[in-house]
């Protein structure tokens, strides 16, 4: 089992090298590209509402990713230290409402929910932890 983790803050700038750090992890693990582009796409989805809406005014919250291969599935935990959000509990968006009638906001976690195998929240020692799973497709 492989394990690597980096911390940024949470700021845009830093989500490419967010990126170049989930590409390293699939290069080293032999991931095939539509899974690592999973990932890609459900960690800019978090981590961009980390950085729009997961802190107070004048601070700036501290994003933690970490990757797993199992045996059968990779798992990214990303963690703040932001305010307590549970993004799950959001109810999922209207797909039915034409794009000009449709709330903005809500389909990136909807998004996320789809890609991943599992996706779960929790708050611990003060740190939102979104923890993503995926089952790996077999080799790549």
């Amino acid at each position: 089992m492989t394990t690597r983790r980096t911390a940024v803050p949470a700021d845009p700038a830093q989500l490419s090298v967010l990126t170049e750090f989930l590409r390293e992890f699939g290069s080293a693990a032999a991931l095939a590209p539509a899974q690592v582009g999973n990932f890609e796409l459900a960690l800019e989805e978090i981590f961009l509402n980390i950085v729009m809406h997961g802190s107070e005014p004048g601070s700036v919250p501290q994003v933690e990713v970490s990757l797993k291969l199992g045996t059968d599935a990779v798992t990214m935990t990303v963690e703040d230290d932001g305010p307590q959000f549970d993004p799950l509990s959001l109810p999922p968006p209207d797909l039915t409402v034409s794009l000009a009638d449709r709330k903005v906001g809500g389909l990136g976690v909807f998004l996320v929910r789809k890609l991943m195998d599992t996706v779960s929240y929790e708050r611990v020692a003060g740190r939102n932890q979104l923890r993503m799973s995926k089952r790996l497709d077999g080799p790549a």
